[in-house]
């Protein structure tokens, strides 16, 4: 019998068989959350909230619990002990912690949280997207966590204010979006970094980079180039910005700007700027290029801009030309030849009347080494070529590849197949390498076999 005539056969208003089934569970939920909600209002005027949050975690658990069955008691409720442990633990998640993202923020295979709708969440493991069984009470209660991130770095969303990028304690970078921009509710994206910080040997694990690469990566970054990492979003801009900087010695004073602080840096002297949204009143806006303005005041030997995005580019390539050697930054370019592009369009947004010659010799001037990384169809994210900024013939500044990432099709598991190959030329950096006693071995750069 075909579908549609078992749907014929079932009489008008009549479910399915897994209907009332269903139904009965969010029912049950239902009534859970709506104990939950009444327990959290009344346990907040019943335990310290100050003592609660310096407490042990054991003691905590324990405060909890009394005071969640003084209340079940007082409510004339009975519950069964897992309800009433999963009870005090979504209480505690609520009081001190980001509700139902809190399970989520702690599981170390979860890359990113896309929450579309209180009730729609994704994650994404290694690469992949995939539904989450979480979901929020409705989308006041998701609305009231996107506040509490948001306040927890100075920010804030309301409907005269309807975005926010902002982090959480742990550096991963938040995104926030709500009515009336939203359609159909608040919308929440958050990108998780890692507790520990992904170094070099990681990258070599996971196929990102060989190990000669990284040497020569390390030699670059000694040697105090100009490097531009370039990707689309998701990439690994931000990991493989922080992998490069790993490399930079530790008796150098270090200035980073971004727009909303993940980099993880390892080194002591270190000094970390965020740009600053308008008031209310749309007053005192700090960007990008106010913070590099400044930090060209503050003595930096090395200067990490997060990303470039808009006018800034302009007065980070004046830095790289007046002595400011070493800088780093990413750019959102599928290409490097776009990179290139889009610097150039980002440095006419400063405003000023510059020709478009003279910005491409100060950019091929300014920039050494171009990186370009990508995020491949099976999720793994591999360093697709490097690019050393050689001049200008004419109107075009010229490039040549050093290291590139050959594509060799699909295996039977759809997994990407390819290999890392060098191209034969000899860099130009070299000779900036061996004038500062860096050695790198020559047959680095032999070509690849065919």
């Amino acid at each position: 019998m075909g579908i549609m005539a078992r749907i014929r056969e079932r009489a008008p208003g009549e479910r399915g068989p897994n209907a009332s089934g269903r139904s009965e569970d969010q029912k049950k939920e239902n009534a859970f959350n709506e104990l939950k909600a009444k327990i959290h209002y009344r346990i907040i005027n019943l335990l310290d909230l100050n003592r609660l949050s310096e407490a042990e975690d054991s003691t905590l658990q324990e405060d909890l619990r009394r005071g969640v069955e003084i209340i079940l008691v007082e409510e004339n409720q009975a519950l069964p002990l897992p309800e009433k442990e999963r009870l005090c633990k979504e209480i505690r998640d609520e009081l001190l912690g980001y509700g139902p993202l809190e399970p989520l923020l702690h599981d170390h295979t979860v890359n990113d949280i896309l929450v579309n709708s209180y009730n729609q969440v994704f994650v994404e493991r290694k690469g992949k997207l995939e539904r989450s069984v979480i979901r929020f009470t409705d989308n006041a209660h998701l609305l009231k966590i996107i506040e509490k991130i948001a306040s927890g770095v100075g920010r804030r969303i309301d409907e005269s204010s309807p975005m926010v990028d902002a982090r959480l304690p742990d550096g991963s970078r938040v995104n926030a979006i709500i009515p009336p921009l939203a359609l159909d509710g608040p919308s929440l994206s958050i990108r998780k970094f890692a507790k520990d910080p992904i170094r070099v040997q990681n990258l070599i694990q996971f196929g990102s980079i060989t190990q000669e690469f990284a040497m020569v990566l390390e030699a670059m970054v000694q040697a105090r180039l100009n490097i531009i990492i370039s990707g689309g979003t998701g990439t690994g801009k931000t990991t493989f910005l922080n992998v490069l900087s790993s490399f930079i010695p530790n008796d150098e004073r270090i200035v980073t700007i971004e727009d909303s602080a993940e980099l993880q840096l390892q080194q002591e002297h270190i000094v970390r700027l965020e740009t600053r949204p308008p008031n209310l009143e749309g007053m005192g806006e700090i960007t990008q290029r106010d913070l590099v303005k400044n930090a060209l005041r503050m003595r930096p030997d090395r200067i990490i801009l997060g990303e470039v995005r808009s006018g800034e580019a302009l007065d980070m390539l004046q830095a790289m030309n007046t002595g400011h050697d070493g800088s780093l930054a990413t750019i959102h370019a599928n290409s490097p030849r776009d990179a290139l592009t889009r610097l150039e369009t980002m440095v006419s947004m400063a405003g000023l009347n510059i020709p478009d010659k003279a910005i491409r010799q100060q950019i091929s001037s300014a920039v050494e080494v171009v990186i370009q990384i990508a995020r491949l169809s099976d999720g793994t994210r591999r360093m697709m070529g490097l690019h050393e900024l050689i001049g200008m013939e004419g109107d075009v500044i010229t490039m040549q590849e050093i290291f590139a990432y050959e594509l060799l099709g699909l295996d039977e598991e759809r997994n990407v197949r390819g290999r890392f190959i060098t191209t034969g030329i000899r860099p130009k950096f070299m000779k900036r390498l061996e004038a500062m006693g860096i050695q790198i071995p020559v047959q680095i750069f032999r070509e690849t076999a065919k």
